[in-house]
């Protein structure tokens, strides 16, 4: 009986990897890939530069869950992420390797040129 139990609990602790694995994320056409270090929140670096996080803002991991900007202080991340009216860092997730690989915008100006299929989540260059 013991045995059942210990394969039961272990079956339920890997189900959440199993499916986090087949999760495909959607992210908003807006969107655009940079690449972030997070000094000391707010403060950021975007591609290089200088930036902010806006109040409010939320950083989602590979796993799609919530992670603390003070977590990732130093760590350089590729990441997908929009802004908001003033200019600020609004929604940031996190890109896992697969997601990485895909083309995406890095600039407003190559996503008014590209085409956007949302539901496969692809943009194609016109």
């Amino acid at each position: 009986m013991p045995r059942c139990v210990l394969l039961g609990l272990a079956a339920a602790l890997s189900l959440p990897a199993i499916v986090q694995a087949q999760v495909q994320r959607s992210f908003p056409q807006d969107a655009l890939r940079g690449e972030i270090v997070v000094q000391q929140p707010p403060e950021i670096t975007l591609n290089g530069q200088a930036a902010r996080l806006a109040p409010g803002s939320r950083i989602r991991g590979t796993d799609n869950m919530l992670v603390m900007s003070g977590s990732l202080i130093g760590t350089k991340l590729v990441v997908n992420y929009t802004i908001d009216p003033l200019g600020l860092v609004k929604d940031v997730w996190v890109l896992r390797e697969e997601e990485a690989k895909k083309l995406w915008p890095k600039k407003r100006e190559d996503a008014a040129r590209w085409a956007f299929d949302p539901v496969a989540q692809v943009w194609t260059k016109r």
